[in-house]
């Protein structure tokens, strides 16, 4: 690297770090450039990228038909807000309802605000469907889980730095343990106010647990039983990622509220929605819920085309066949490793244990080390490595990947 390009990085860097806040720790490298699998930094030096935007960029970076959709749109209308109709949002909520499954969609922007949305739905549908007292509605969740940052959200996190000096926090939700039917069964039945069960199909920013055979279903089975609202957050899990279209869909469960983000833009501009049928979304209404760019027509235009690249290049069925690659060559070497624990996860979402405990720097080292060797990806939980790279990627890619991955891990042995 010369004296010029290291400058031109630690220039960006230095500006971020002196503008912006520091509410983030970034791997240091700078990128300004994307296409497919691949990014490249500010030197001209290409990566494959394992992390894709965690997990928006399914698609791919800079996907053409995705970009042309929103270059097309943002030439002709960008927002009216939900004052007026336009033409778009119609044609987006009739196109993703049918594709998904669901009577309704309610558009957003973000993960977080569609997680607030299906709570708000959840709380609603409770007094005014389900008969629970105004004010006494209870939602539970899990430990260790991550749906978002906002002060609500925040309220049922486990998390310490999510948490700290963030209070008062929001009442109104149970937490238990992950992958527990008896935890869940047995908060469902200790009150008559419980509303709604929002869980990760997959725990992603947890480093990646997959639940148990079987929990999903069981646990809609429960919900269902007891008149409580099954609430999926696959803002992460969702569009492909895991080898199906949804999570869930590995046990055909259809959940009450879906929620999605992420990759339902491929990663080209903030898409979030809630889908639900008309028993639960009808009651919402004018008023109750809104927002300014939420439904706006670039977003509605670049949602359907992410859409349909998922479907036009079986995306879901790729991630599957290079999730199984993925997992069976890295248990070979995991099998004689002494820096690696194991590996885990469904589809293109998978996750390495480092053998180091969470305040170890190991799992950086070796993302820093990956960097060097052309491969981006960041840790979680300070000793789990989260890999998620783009569905376009093609097996020859994907074992390249594998290459350097191990021959990276070797290095700390």
């Amino acid at each position: 690297m010369s004296v010029l390009e290291h400058t031109l990085s630690q220039k960006a860097i230095d500006l971020e770090n002196k503008y912006g806040a520091h509410n983030y720790h970034p791997l240091p490298v700078v990128l300004n450039r994307g296409e497919g699998v691949y990014v490249w930094d500010v030197d001209g030096k290409k990566y494959y990228d394992f992390l894709s935007a965690y997990s928006a960029v399914n698609q791919g970076h800079c996907h053409p038909k995705i970009v042309g959709a929103m270059v097309q749109q943002a030439n002709t209308l960008t927002l009216t807000s939900r004052a007026f109709y336009n033409d778009m949002l119609g044609k987006y909520e009739k196109y993703a309802t049918q594709y998904f499954g669901f009577d309704k969609l309610l558009p957003m922007n973000t993960g977080a605000e569609a997680v607030e949305t299906a709570i708000k739905i959840c709380r609603k549908w409770a007094y005014e469907k389900k008969g629970i007292a105004e004010n006494e509605a209870e939602i539970i969740v899990c430990n260790n889980n991550f749906h978002g940052r906002t002060t609500t959200i925040i309220s049922f996190s486990n998390d310490p730095v999510a948490r700290k000096n963030f209070g008062p926090y929001t009442q109104g939700f149970i937490k238990i343990a992950y992958d527990d039917l008896n935890a869940l069964e047995q908060a469902i039945t200790s009150s008559k106010n419980i509303a709604g069960f929002l869980v990760e199909p997959i725990q992603g920013e947890a480093g990646v647990y997959v639940p148990s055979e079987g929990y999903l279903a069981k646990a809609k089975a429960l919900c269902a039983k007891h008149n409580v609202l099954f609430i999926a957050d696959e803002v992460q899990t969702g569009i492909a990622r895991t080898g199906k279209l949804l999570a869930v869909d590995h046990e055909d469960v259809k959940p009450d509220l879906l929620i999605l983000g992420k990759a339902l833009s491929g990663g080209a501009y903030p898409v979030s929605a809630v889908l639900a049928d008309n028993t639960i979304m009808d009651v919402i209404e004018p008023g109750t819920h809104g927002s300014t760019f939420g439904g706006n027509p670039i977003a509605a235009a670049v949602a359907i085309a992410a859409l349909e690249v998922v479907k036009d290049e079986n995306l879901a069925e790729n991630a599957a066949r290079l999730g199984e690659i993925f997992r069976s060559e890295l248990n070979k070497y995991i099998a004689t490793s002494s820096i690696a624990k194991l590996v885990r996860g469904k589809g293109l979402l998978n996750a390495i244990v480092i053998n180091d405990t969470e305040e170890s720097d190991t799992a950086w080292n070796i993302c820093l080390k990956l960097r060097d060797n052309g491969l981006l990806a960041k840790p979680t939980h300070g000793n789990i490595i989260r890999f998620a790279p783009p569905l376009v990627m093609n097996e020859t890619q994907l074992r390249d990947c594998v290459a350097i991955i191990i021959a990276t891990l070797t290095e700390f042995e």
